[in-house]
């Protein structure tokens, strides 16, 4: 077997390549154009493309193709080959720094939300020489912006880029006022935990619900899921453990730094976490994690199943989006060191996120919202749907303390006793964890448990950075014009907690008594998408984003429309499926087992005198009762999805998906599921949530 530290990374043109395969001089403006931004000139790409060939042609690459992020929320690709017709009728192996630096695809056919009409088709994609090129299925892979013929960012990349762009100025400016002159750059790190369920494919492939949408419409509780917690850093069965091996040998290749897997807490459920890397980079590879999750399943017979809530009943999936701010000479902004309450340093960036969270805590809650999600916000495994921070004991106590302008007299380490003497000791955190919070200090980093698994990271990434560039924005105004720093910054470290301490809740989020308090402090309790949208336009936030060069506002409407009109469509398939697969498949069913039953107590009524047995008799009265309840609900979903088309404005019938169409889905699907109780399994026309769940053996 090849080792780990020649297979890592050999399917990347990295630093490493290039610094072997370019010369010295291209190979400097390589590096100055990922560490400042100068852009490389036409020589220097034509140099870079042809290396970049002809490494990929060494590794069994045939064709190229510009990787890039629409906003469909998946990564889009066009392959072009690299032969090129010669005059006696061969080829030759081309590969133009023209076609690595630009692409051309078509801008129209991705969402836009209303930035490309049909017939205006052009869009360009442009090489992001600070993520490296790679190789994946013999196509070298180069990752890209997208854009329109006009300019504006029709991708997730490029905002991602504005905002880090953002942060970096802001933070430097601040960094200037401690003395640290020496640091040139500020990188957000960023470390984002996937979770996934594992289906097989025998049974996948007989679920309509879950071809089409992705999770389950219906399904009746089995008579075990996760009450036991067995399933939880449970022992990985042979057939997970095979396809984790072959996923981390194919995420290894491309460069991608997975760390951890172990079982979560639904039966089928795991997770993937890597090592911190770079913001951008953290996106691409997140992307290029969940694609190839779904590749290496397939061999292995499996699905992989990416929704937020594939199954009802059991945990949903999230994707935890850890980041944390660091600089070019190797310090960590968030790090607290020994004795936080001294660290002024630290004090100020943890205050810039504090503020940022509690000015923008709107935005960070439509940078998490989905169809998809809402099923999971707010339930017993995901945070609520309020925004809220946690800081643990011991920086909480130094922020009350210095709120009151006391002094905080510190928090000692204690010694952990387990109570068995050969077991070593060792010393306790100073605070412990808090999983119900949606945004929470992890020791040097944030952890923002609210996004879903199936999202792409670069829109919660995109607020972040952009929110905190905002207060660090404000306190470098501030201080840069200051007469006395250590005193003026006290006093705006003390100004910032007394005004923003509200966001702050190191209580358990699940508890019914945390939204009354969250009420209190004036705190949003944005419960689903088309509650949250109307805030994306707010003026604060248009002006956020504007000010900072992140977004224009009218890529700012674009993506309020398109996240609209994604919430309808994806409500609108569903409600279809449901519709499809009750009529066709399960009312039908139902019926013909009822008949069957009747023909059973006719039979058992010819032969004796006694009455009919109480079974039948039951059985048919209470299935046919549901069975006509359950048809009744499907002309009331269908008679909701036809009053869409009298809806006119994209709020307004995203709030009638939400109202009407939705509600009609839950009440045919109880039921339903009702049914599926009743109803003998080989009969059932779908596979049941047990054999979902406890397919993978």
């Amino acid at each position: 077997m090849e080792k780990i530290s020649e297979l890592f990374g050999s399917m990347v043109f990295s630093d490493a390549v290039m610094k072997e395969r370019l010369p010295k001089e291209t190979y400097k403006q390589v590096r100055s154009a990922i560490q400042t931004g100068k852009r490389l000139d036409d020589e220097a790409a034509r140099i870079v493309a042809n290396a970049m060939k002809d490494w990929a042609i060494e590794k069994g690459a045939t064709h190229f193709t510009h990787w890039f992020q629409p906003m469909t929320g998946i990564t889009a690709e066009k392959h072009d080959s690299f032969i090129a017709p010669t005059d006696n009728g061969q080829v030759i192996m081309e590969f133009s720094g023209k076609e690595l630096v630009r692409g051309e695809p078509d801008a129209s056919s991705f969402p836009s939300g209303g930035l490309r009409a049909t017939f205006e088709a052009r869009g360009y994609t442009a090489w992001d020489p600070t993520s490296y090129a790679f190789i994946k299925d013999n196509v070298l892979c180069i990752p890209t912006a997208f854009c329109s013929y006009g300019g504006e960012a029709l991708d997730k990349k490029t905002p991602l880029l504005r905002s880090m762009e953002a942060l970096n100025r802001q933070t430097l400016r601040v960094l200037k006022l401690f003395g640290h002159t020496d640091v040139t750059s500020v990188h957000t790190t960023v470390g984002p935990e996937q979770e996934y369920f594992l289906i097989d494919k025998h049974v996948y492939d007989q679920r309509k619900d879950l071809i089409y949408t992705g999770r389950t419409l219906f399904g009746a509780k089995p008579p075990k899921g996760q009450e036991l917690d067995d399933h939880y850093f449970g022992s990985i069965k042979p057939r997970v453990a095979a396809f984790m091996r072959d996923l981390n040998t194919e995420l290894w290749k491309v460069g991608v730094l997975a760390k951890t897997e172990h079982n979560e807490v639904a039966p089928a459920q795991h997770e993937l976490a890597p090592v911190f890397t770079d913001g951008n980079i953290a996106a691409d590879h997140n992307q290029l994690t969940m694609e190839t999750m779904q590749k290496v399943a397939a061999r292995h017979g499996m699905v992989c199943l990416l929704h937020e809530k594939p199954f009802a009943g059991v945990n949903g999936s999230g994707k935890h989006n850890n980041w944390s701010l660091s600089t070019d000479t190797g310090m960590n902004l968030l790090e607290p060191g020994d004795t936080p309450a001294d660290n002024a340093q630290f004090l100020l960036f943890l205050c810039a996120v504090i503020q940022a969270v509690d000015d923008y805590q709107d935005m960070l809650r439509i940078s998490v919202s989905s169809a998809a999600n809402d099923h999971r916000l707010g339930a017993n495994e995901a945070p609520p749907a309020i925004v809220s921070m946690f800081v643990g004991t011991e920086l909480n106590e130094i922020l009350e303390a210095i709120e009151s302008e006391t002094n905080y007299n510190g928090r000692e380490k204690e010694l952990l006793k387990i109570g068995v003497h050969a077991l070593p000791r060792f010393a306790r955190d100073t605070t412990d964890r808090n999983r119900t919070s949606p945004f929470a200090f992890t020791g040097n980093k944030f952890e923002f448990r609210m996004p879903g698994s199936s999202a792409s990271i670069s829109g919660v990434n995109v607020v972040l950075n952009t929110a905190v560039a905002e207060s660090l924005r404000q306190f470098a105004d501030e201080l840069e014009n200051s007469k006395d720093f250590e005193g003026d910054l006290q006093a705006l470290i003390r100004r910032v907690i007394r005004a923003h301490k509200r966001i702050i809740f190191n209580g358990n989020g699940y508890d019914d008594a945390w939204v009354t308090e969250a009420e209190r402090r004036g705190l949003l309790n944005l419960r689903t998408t088309p509650e949250c949208l109307p805030y994306y336009l707010a003026d604060k936030n248009v002006e956020l984003f504007t000010r900072h060069r992140v977004y224009t506002r009218t890529e700012m409407e674009a993506r309020y429309e398109i996240h609209l009109e994604n919430y309808c469509k994806v409500l609108n398939i569903e409600a279809l499926t449901m519709l499809d697969m009750a009529r066709r498949n399960i009312l039908p069913a139902v019926s013909r087992y009822i008949h069957e039953l009747s023909d059973t107590a006719l039979a058992v009524q010819s032969l004796t005198t006694s009455a009919v047995c109480a079974f039948e008799q039951e059985q048919i009265a209470e299935m046919s009762g549901l069975l006509s309840d359950a048809f009744r609900k499907t002309k009331t979903l269908d008679a909701a999805l036809f009053g869409t088309k009298s809806v006119t404005g994209s709020q307004a019938l995203a709030n009638y998906y939400r109202d009407r169409v939705f509600t009609a889905m839950a009440e045919l699907r109880i039921s339903v599921d009702q049914l599926e109780t009743m109803t003998p399994a080989d009969v059932w026309p779908f596979p049941s949530y047990g054999d979902l769940l406890f397919s993978v053996k």
